[in-house]
């Protein structure tokens, strides 16, 4: 027994334990025992690269395959569980592993290794599996967006620049430009899955291991593509970690900019949706409130997402090789990450596939503030007047509008032919929200047919990854 206490796998050459104070800062299982499932299956297969290279028996190789499996069964049935002696998930398994195998044939599970390249690998193997659960959830929003993309065909509303109308689109068009950063963020969370998929096990502490043991068995057993080029950055380095930080921060920020819209459209003065009654909240004052809690809560959750990010690349940046404690501190950022992820995407994608679109008032927003000025300007180009004479002569327009309390429409032909002889009574073709929209027929554009290939592309790439 080590003089660090009973569970620590350091304190042999201590002459005594060490202080409740420091014990109390080290201790991290409390918040590293979800990675327990990992740990085993790390030991599990490290204990093959034992035996394969000679340090462990056929007969001792099985016996600790079953107690191992054993040991498993106790964690996931409640039945063993870490003591507050125990200092971090790692000297919590061993403890357990020896109280069922012994201390000789439990003991020698530990060779070859170290706690610095077990926490790399585990931490990679948690967020690999958190980031298919996070993937399928934000591939169920993006189902939803064509869902409703495609029950509103055709309903027009204002688009906006600077929170001003600008000019008419679709709503499937705008739901379709929510889908497109999840769609990136997807693409991002597979190319990060490249890195992550490389297995630290063998850097040993630093430098590796001198015990002969194969790390390329070990990877392939756990579902790694390959090993680690460097023993001290893969022990050293948490950017993977990080980058899955990022991309978690990126969801949430996307999350909270759709949540903005509905918060604004919910609201009277907007009045463009309402909110499921399983969907929003009341007040416990106002019997009157519906309030959309689950967009703000996502608004908020975007902060806190940044918040971990910052949190862990401020712990990151001034580390020197290899191995510092500090990085003890890069678990539960991503951990809260998950947490909050996995909670919120469901709550937001049910938000969205109830919400009710007010569509006559969008569709009779749609033409206000003057949104198809740009159209006339374009119009005019079409009979070949400069773009900048173009420009001037709608500005006039809009001008003589604002003054007269006109829409564009409503202007009769003396007072266009007065503003100039370029604004013909054949301007009007273009003075029409359809007009306007079926226009936009461009790369990406609003018109539906360009809608339409958007929701075929999304719901194409849905079923890529869900196949994946």
């Amino acid at each position: 027994m080590s003089g660090s206490g009973s569970n620590s796998l350091w304190g042999s050459r201590f002459e005594g334990g060490p202080s409740e104070a420091l014990a109390a800062l080290s201790r991290s299982v409390h918040f590293d025992w979800r990675l327990a499932s990992y740990d085993i299956a790390g030991s599990l297969a490290h204990i093959k690269a034992l035996h394969q290279a000679g340090y462990l028996t056929t007969p001792e190789l099985e016996a600790l395959t079953r107690h191992l499996e054993e040991l498993r069964k106790r964690v996931e049935s409640g039945q063993f569980s870490p003591k507050p002696s125990d200092e971090d998930v790692h000297g919590a398994l061993e403890r357990g592993l020896i109280e069922i195998a012994g201390p000789e044939l439990g003991g020698k599970v530990r060779a070859g290794r170290s706690r610095n390249d077990q926490i790399a690998n585990l931490i990679r193997m948690y967020l690999l599996d958190s980031s298919d659960v996070i993937e399928a959830q934000v591939l169920d929003l993006i189902r939803v967006l064509c869902d409703r993309a495609e029950e509103h065909m055709g309903v027009a509303m204002p688009g906006r620049t600077h929170f001003q109308h600008a000019q008419p689109v679709l709503l499937s068009h705008h739901l379709m430009a929510h889908a497109w950063p999840l769609v990136r963020d997807l693409e991002r969370m597979a190319d990060w899955r490249k890195r992550a998929k490389l297995s630290p096990y063998g850097a040993g502490a630093l430098a590796g291991s001198t015990l002969g043991l194969d790390p390329a068995l070990v990877a392939a057993e756990l579902g790694f593509d390959g090993v680690t080029q460097n023993s001290m950055d893969a022990t050293a380095s948490r950017d993977v970690v990080a980058e899955f930080s990022f991309i978690s921060s990126l969801i949430g920020i996307n999350l909270s900019r759709f949540a903005e819209e509905i918060i604004i459209w919910a609201s009277a003065e907007f009045d463009y949706v309402k909110l499921d009654d399983a969907f929003s909240t009341g007040s416990s004052i106002m019997p009157q409130k519906k309030n959309p809690d689950i967009a703000e809560l996502a608004r908020g959750k975007a902060g806190r997402l940044i918040g971990d990010l910052t949190g862990l690349l401020a712990t990151l940046k001034g580390l020197p090789l290899s191995y510092n404690r500090d990085l003890q501190e890069d678990k539960e950022p991503v951990f809260d990450a998950v947490d909050t992820l996995i909670v919120l995407l469901p709550a937001f994608t049910g938000m969205v596939a109830t919400l009710t679109f007010n569509r006559n008032r969008l569709e009779r927003l749609a033409p206000e503030g003057f949104s198809l000025a740009t159209d006339v300007a374009e119009w005019l180009v079409k009979q070949r007047v400069p773009f900048r004479d173009a420009h001037e002569i709608t500005g006039k327009l809009v001008s003589f509008c604002e003054a007269n309390e006109l829409e564009l429409h409503q202007v009769p032909d003396a007072d266009l032919a007065a503003i100039s002889n370029k604004l013909t009574p054949e301007v009007r073709q273009v003075l029409s929200v359809d007009g306007s929209i079926r226009s936009r027929s461009g790369a990406g554009g609003t018109a539906l047919p360009r809608v339409l290939e958007q929701i075929a592309t999304l719901r194409k790439f849905v079923i890529r990854r869900e196949g994946v």
